[in-house]
């Protein structure tokens, strides 16, 4: 066969060839979102080709499909967008229901398969019983989920089909949070790490992710079980597990399930937030308490307490530092950008706690007030709890709003209890998933898939 040569008299050959070999590119560079805070759980996006500002007129959503409630975030994996709902039975009065697993086509939002299983929300309470809380997980041919009333499943991604199943009510003794099971489980080679809550020793398990066999458990149960997920970070020389629950942080060896360390910072409830760790730094953050900083120690596994915030109230004016529910922080060098108890969007230094500013202008200054951080390249992209996804930059000096542009509406109600403290809102207080130049997001009434890549504005 004769080889084929390219003239370089021949422009629409090479513009041809050029575009051939950038698409390629791009697609090389294209990645899923297949769990909890992106690839590594890290709340960083590192695709190329998006926009860096907003069409005038909008930006695309490629589908809406119509789901049923639910906190719980999507993920998109193998051409597969996850999403967790929730539907009580009509004329329930103990909250009875069923959860189930959506499967839909990325590329049309056309649903693949459903797997439905029965929930009992009688426990949770009422306020927040509207659906599945923690992101499920996919690793491979396989999606793990918690449910809210405390179901561990395994289906396989491409049919539905349950793998395995574990319900550590029955066969853990859990007790189910008030608010219900939020932790996104944690997938490290074989093993399947789960917050439990089982007594007396299972606040952690790690299962086998073919069988759902037990491979290790670890932690006494001393009170409830909390709702922050497990991470894994490198320092000291080893892979560590870190889980922050009510009694402080402990840090685990994550084949074994033996502990390395503990710090105890006994808080009764309500650790939410993902233990965030850069450098030297690990910290963990708490509606009412503050801030817990740690340094690791970099020659073994070990941390010792920088600071720690003293204030013991959440309300605006007499916090010290960062009170998180929700919102996960970012640290970036040596500063850390959070959102407080209402919604104030703070820079503290993590050298010391200091607080160098707040700002009200990215979500407002509502009670609970949440926003979702995704670092992509020198800037961040920002979800905030009324439907807008926001371009800005946080630095020391201050914060800078590059964009915002309104994407689905806010329809998550939070409604207050009888004292009326903190009103009936809608909200959005689902993470959402970026994946392949488009951010995939849900609330209570619908799941979208809207472009981010820059070629389809141009």
């Amino acid at each position: 066969m004769p080889e084929t040569r390219i003239s370089s008299r021949s422009p629409r050959r090479w513009l041809a060839c050029g575009l051939a070999l950038t698409l390629l590119a791009m697609h090389a560079e294209a990645q899923d979102w297949p769990q909890w805070r992106g690839p590594d759980r890290l709340g960083v996006w590192t695709e190329t080709g998006v926009v860096d500002r907003f069409p005038d007129d909008g930006l695309t959503v490629a589908w809406r499909v119509p789901v049923r409630p639910g906190f719980a975030g999507p993920v998109v994996a193998g051409g597969r967008v996850f999403v967790l709902d929730y539907q009580e039975d009509p004329g329930s009065r103990t909250m009875d229901g069923a959860e189930r697993m959506l499967a839909l086509d990325e590329e049309t939002g056309d649903i693949l398969w459903a797997r439905e299983w029965p929930a009992t929300y009688r426990n949770l309470m009422r306020t927040f019983a509207t659906g599945p809380r923690a992101t499920p997980t996919v690793s491979g041919d396989q999606i793990y989920i918690v449910g809210a009333a405390g179901m561990l499943l395994c289906l396989d991604t491409a049919t539905g089909d349950v793998v395995w199943q574990v319900d550590t009510v029955a066969e853990y003794g859990a007790t189910v949070p008030v608010y219900g099971v939020s932790n996104s489980p944690l997938v490290d080679g074989n093993r399947l790490v789960v917050v439990v809550g089982g007594e007396p020793d299972a606040l952690v398990v790690a299962f086998d992710t073919d069988t759902g066999d037990e491979v290790w458990r670890a932690l006494p149960l001393v009170s409830e079980a909390g709702y922050s997920p497990p991470m894994i970070y490198e320092s000291g020389g080893v892979r560590q597990l870190v889980l922050w629950h009510p009694q402080g942080v402990s840090s685990l060896d994550p084949e074994t399930g033996a502990v390395y360390w503990e710090h105890e910072w006994p808080i009764g409830t309500m650790t939410v937030s993902t233990p965030i760790s850069a450098g030297p730094y690990l910290m963990v953050t708490h509606f009412f308490r503050g801030t817990l900083m740690l340094r690791l120690d970099s020659d073994r596994p070990g941390a010792q307490e920088l600071w720690r915030g003293q204030s013991r109230s959440e309300l605006p004016g007499e916090t010290d530092g960062l009170h998180s529910l929700i919102t996960t922080p970012l640290i970036i060098g040596d500063y850390i950008y959070g959102v407080g108890s209402y919604g104030e969007l703070r820079c503290l230094d993590a050298r010391t706690g200091e607080r160098l500013w707040e700002t009200t202008e990215l979500i407002g200054g509502e009670r609970w007030g949440t926003a979702f951080f995704i670092q992509h390249d020198d800037r961040v992209i920002v979800v905030g709890e009324t439907g807008e996804l926001i371009l800005a930059r946080f630095t020391p000096e201050g914060y800078t709003e590059l964009d915002r542009t309104s994407l689905i509406a806010p329809a998550t109600r939070t409604r207050g209890g009888a004292s009326g403290t903190w009103g009936d809102r809608g909200v959005v207080w689902a993470h959402p998933a970026f994946a392949n130049r488009h951010i995939v997001m849900r609330n209570d009434e619908e799941v979208i898939r809207v472009s981010l890549a820059a070629a389809d504005y141009q």
